[in-house]
């Protein structure tokens, strides 16, 4: 004990003082005494000060002998290194929760009770326009300015999330939410739900154009029975009612080809592919024209160039309705005396392409990116009247998808057009043509 050693040294010095009374005398011994005291108060003083200069640099162990002061530093010294053990643990801990919060596919921003930022992660920061640290502080209603975001935060609660548009992209839809936790503080996530919207907006626009598609005939169809069921059986000429029959034949047609499309169309998106196999390209080319030979009944001028050594592997039905698809295109958008040319031949780099070029009406340039999608047409009543149900480009193109091909198409407005198949040279059967 500290105490004890101290007692024990001034009782020695007291008892040695008692010693040299008779020699030393009263004075003598007092001063005796005196110099023990003081001897103990400078040692004890010179160890103060050794302790004070270690407080300077706590992380150094303390200073060794320090006499009455070893009890007491060990015991700090060893509290001391317990919390820099528990807080490297924590610091641990919050760094593996800001790793996490970094790795999240979704963005994270904390806030105070006012909208301040505190941190986000580096989606948010994408998500958002956010800067750290420089908007550290800032209110997040001051740097996300969307009306529909700040009113969704000025709500007393937040049961579900809402939809904004991104302050770093205009072309980004967000779906966020905020959520209160500890008692002042909250919680903003974001996420990135554009394709989503997509899709929907996708979907959407699908059920409509089909809706609006089928509606036509559907209409002429009803009509026309509606006509036949009410009126006598004499009362129209047989001549009208063979028109009425003819019409109503040919709007079923047209809608067991549309309904035939989309099945197409869905088969293509949801099926694996097929184990690639020698298609045959120059005999479904050949049987190509032959339809469109037949389309034309000799009003157009068709001509074709086919390599008839090179084929590809693929899927000879899938690959049988893209050649069919961008021939009988070609035909039903080209004048009466217009020309098709054909082609089925390599590319300088090695690569195949198969290529439809007309002489057509053309197409503008601001409809091209578009040509692909179900149900475009650059001129509706043009489409009907030829027959075409406005999936068709939509089909070669996934077809191509599935082929590792591309589908690509040039025109030019009254000079016509070209619709290409571009084939990859590991689509080749044979491989070492250069």
């Amino acid at each position: 004990m500290v105490w004890i050693r101290n007692l024990v040294f001034v009782l020695a010095w007291g008892g040695l003082a008692a010693l040299g009374h008779p020699v030393a005398g009263h004075h003598g011994s007092w001063a005796l005494f005196s110099f023990g005291l003081g001897t103990l108060l400078c040692w004890h003083i010179w160890q103060l000060s050794r302790v004070t200069r270690w407080t300077r640099d706590l992380k150094r162990p303390p200073p060794p002998s320090a006499g009455s002061w070893d009890d007491a530093l060990a015991r700090i010294y060893r509290h001391l290194r317990s919390q820099e053990r528990q807080l490297a643990l924590l610091e641990g801990n919050v760094q593996g929760f800001l790793s996490a919060a970094q790795a999240l596919p979704d963005g994270l921003v904390t806030l105070d009770e006012d909208f301040h930022i505190d941190w986000c992660n580096r989606i948010a920061r994408h998500h958002l326009g956010l800067r750290l640290p420089e908007d550290r502080g800032h209110s997040l209603l001051n740097l996300v300015r969307s009306p529909d975001f700040v009113r969704y935060a000025r709500q007393l609660e937040w049961p579900s999330p809402v939809l904004v548009r991104s302050p770093g992209s205009g072309d980004r839809v967000l779906m966020v939410q905020l959520i209160s936790y500890n008692k002042r503080q909250r919680m903003l996530l974001t996420r990135d739900v554009t394709q989503i919207e997509k899709l929907e907006t996708t979907r959407q626009d699908f059920v409509a154009n089909v809706s609006h598609e089928l509606r036509t005939p559907l209409t002429v169809l009803a009509g026309f029975l509606e006509t036949l069921i009410e009126m006598p059986a004499d009362a129209l000429p047989q001549a009208q009612r063979d028109q009425y029959l003819t019409t109503m034949h040919e709007q079923a047609q047209r809608m067991q080809a549309i309904v035939a499309d989309l099945l197409t169309l869905s088969t293509l998106e949801s099926s694996p592919t097929t184990d690639p196999q020698p298609v045959g390209m120059p005999g479904l080319i050949r049987t190509a024209l032959s339809q469109a030979e037949a389309l034309s009944n000799g009003r157009h001028t068709l001509s074709s160039e086919v390599d008839p050594q090179l084929d590809v592997l693929g899927s000879g039905s899938e690959l049988s309705s893209a050649i069919s698809n961008l021939l009988i295109n070609a035909v039903r958008y080209t004048p009466d005396g217009g020309k098709v040319t054909v082609r089925w031949r390599t590319e300088p780099d090695g690569s195949a392409r198969y290529s439809v070029t007309d002489t057509g009406i053309g197409i503008a340039a601001h409809h091209l990116p578009r040509l692909t999608e179900r149900f475009y047409r650059v001129d509706r009543g043009r489409s009907r009247e030829s027959g075409g149900t406005g999936l068709g480009l939509a089909i070669a193109k996934h077809i191509a998808m599935r082929h590792g091909a591309e589908l690509e198409i040039t025109s030019e407005v009254g000079r016509g057009s070209c619709f290409s198949l571009h084939f990859p040279r590991a689509r080749l059967t044979d491989g070492d043509r250069q």
